[in-house]
């Protein structure tokens, strides 16, 4: 599972627990201007792993390469991902697992409204 939280701008996920090792990340850092969408995740895996951990049904952590994009996996229960589109960064994708998916989808677009708005 992750930790999000959004200050000065930025998008930061925390990894926790043994998921850092499983997914080789602790901690990724974003400008919301990278941020595209953010949506509850339907996402199937797919691709190679590169480097990652896919155990089906129990975890799937790091890295995929799927359709030639690079891919952030941290996801035990499907139905608490989340999955964020991003632009100009190392992945083209995060699909993370979150506590509350929809007070998290909430709050990252309330905080890109706000973001988009300062910057017009």
């Amino acid at each position: 599972m992750t930790r999000v939280s959004i200050i000065d701008g930025a998008l930061t996920i925390e990894v926790q627990g043994w998921d850092k090792l499983w997914s080789l990340t602790s901690r990724l850092e974003i400008p919301l201007e990278h941020v595209i969408d953010v949506r509850p995740a339907d996402d199937q895996v797919e691709g190679i792993r590169a480097p990652g951990t896919h155990v089906p049904g129990v975890i799937t952590a790091g890295t995929f390469v799927q359709e030639g994009n690079s891919v952030f996996w941290d996801v035990r229960d499907l139905t608490k991902a989340i999955a964020l589109d991003l632009r100009d960064e190392r992945y083209s994708k995060l699909v993370i697992e979150v506590a509350d998916p929809n007070e998290i989808i909430g709050d990252i677009k309330q905080a890109l409204f706000r973001n988009r708005f300062q910057r017009a």
